[in-house]
């Protein structure tokens, strides 16, 4: 159920049509909203005291920004979960207290974001809490954090990043695993620029470890649009970690930006692919893999 659900939030997000909504173009004005986390634990808080679910209220009473996810929630299921992971749900019970502080240097990262792309747009930060199945997503209506996964703040401003680029994306072409991959990677390639925080460290690391046979595996199967073994689960096959797509994706973005003199237009063509697999013929980093 958690990987079906991740993929379904990642599906969602990558195939997104925005509305036009008016968010600010201003990286300073950029709103944190947090009544859905606050509603969450009153709901928490009333959970052994009412005869009723609470957490049909925290879901029919969404805010703007999470209503468009809660017909993939169902009270009961997150009642059950809660109940069964109660300590689990505790641990970040607390975990905005430091908000203010994390909204500073989101917005610098936000700053960054609109030297690179000034036609950047950013929309409201929603701080949500689901069932552990995904840490952070976007809807037409702003970028969700899912804040029961955060042990810490500390990896916040890397996450947001991400996100954010997701919602500036407007990568076409068949949905395969390619274009997932380049999808998830870019956001983490430039989000990582704009934060100066990398937020997939363990996939990364093995990536660069097992280059030659992951490299070669990519190109059998980059078209397919069976997302096992590469993003949001493995099969068990061998010891490889989940989201080896997004260390994929990260590496052919970026060999395609170093190979572009015009970085800034380089950003640009890399936010708006029409044509994944000619992004990554473009890019040169998988040539050798695909003339054997």
């Amino acid at each position: 159920m958690r990987n079906v659900m991740l993929l379904v939030l990642a599906l969602f997000a990558a195939n997104l049509v925005f509305s036009q909504e008016s968010f600010t173009e201003n990286p300073l004005d950029a709103k944190f909203i947090t009544e859905d986390y606050e509603r969450f634990w009153k709901a928490f808080d009333e959970m052994d005291n009412s005869s009723e679910n609470p957490f049909e209220d925290y879901l029919k009473n969404a805010s703007e920004g999470f209503s468009p996810l809660v017909g993939y929630f169902d009270p009961k299921t997150l009642f059950q979960t809660v109940q069964e992971r109660k300590e689990d749900y505790l641990k970040s019970r607390n975990i905005l207290d430091s908000l203010s502080g994390k909204e500073i240097e989101i917005k610098n990262a936000y700053s960054e974001m609109k030297d690179w792309y000034p036609a950047a747009k950013f929309p409201p930060v929603y701080f949500v809490v689901g069932m552990f199945t995904s840490g952070g997503t976007i809807t037409d209506k702003g970028l969700l954090i899912g804040s029961e996964k955060l042990e810490n703040l500390n990896g916040l401003t890397g996450l947001v990043s991400h996100e954010l680029i997701h919602y500036q994306q407007r990568i076409e072409g068949k949905d395969n695993l390619l274009k997932q991959s380049i999808l998830e990677g870019s956001a983490d390639f430039i989000g990582e620029m704009i934060s100066g925080k990398h937020i997939n460290l363990i996939p990364f690391n093995y990536g660069n470890e097992n280059k030659e046979e992951l490299c070669k595996e990519f190109v059998k199967v980059m078209k397919k649009k069976n997302y096992k073994d590469w993003l949001y689960e493995t099969s068990g096959k061998d010891n490889r970690p989940n989201d080896l797509g997004y260390w994929i994706g990260y590496k052919i973005t970026e060999a395609y930006f170093k190979k572009q003199t015009d970085k800034k237009q380089a950003i640009n063509d890399i936010l708006n692919i029409k044509y994944p697999m000619a992004f990554l013929k473009k890019s040169g980093y998988l040539e050798k893999y695909m003339k054997d």
